[in-house]
């Protein structure tokens, strides 16, 4: 009977690892993006992110990489400078799960069904935010956020940063209308 009561939890954790990153984005439309070429992280900035050391380095690999297959290169000179914040919360779901028969309304409230067990269950949601800062003017031109769910696990955890960078930096360069 115990394993029973636990399905539900476990199909809800399941189903909320498997959520997908949900990206907004922001740029500055007076801006020509083909002009640049390089790049650099904005050390001040990144020093700053309240994440793990190991966390922060997956991240910026993971931007590297991204950055790379747009044929931008990492200079000392750069064109751009690459700014991130990290924000966290815990989310609580509380979801019902009724067990037995009942008489009454249907679908709705039914006083008669009996069996009735809350389940709560916490998943920890991320927030990722990528800035590129113009570095010659020293102003932000575009920002993009992605949203997602977190692991502990280590081996998903890389897997997870790469999703959440790759679908944010696919929204750079905007295109050009």
């Amino acid at each position: 009977m115990k394993a029973f009561k636990l399905i539900p939890v476990l199909f809800i954790f399941i189903l909320g690892a498997c959520s997908s990153v949900r990206v907004n984005y922001d740029y500055d439309k007076n801006i020509d993006f083909n002009q640049y070429k390089t790049y650099a992280f904005h050390k001040k900035g990144v020093d700053k992110v309240e994440i793990s050391g190991l966390d922060k380095k997956r991240i910026l690999n993971a931007i590297d990489a991204e950055l790379s297959k747009k044929g931008m290169i990492k200079s000392e000179t750069p064109d751009l400078l690459v700014n991130i914040f990290t924000k966290e919360r815990e989310r609580i779901d509380v979801n019902q799960y009724n067990a037995g028969w009942g008489y009454g309304w249907g679908y709705g409230w039914n006083p008669y069904l009996w069996g009735g067990r809350n389940y709560i269950s916490s998943t920890t949601e991320g927030t990722l935010y990528i800035d590129l800062i113009d570095a010659k003017r020293k102003e932000l031109i575009w920002e993009g956020q992605g949203v997602g769910y977190l692991t502990e696990n280590r081996e998903q955890k890389e897997k997870r940063i790469n999703e959440f960078v790759a679908k944010i930096l696919a929204q750079f360069p905007p295109k050009s209308k």
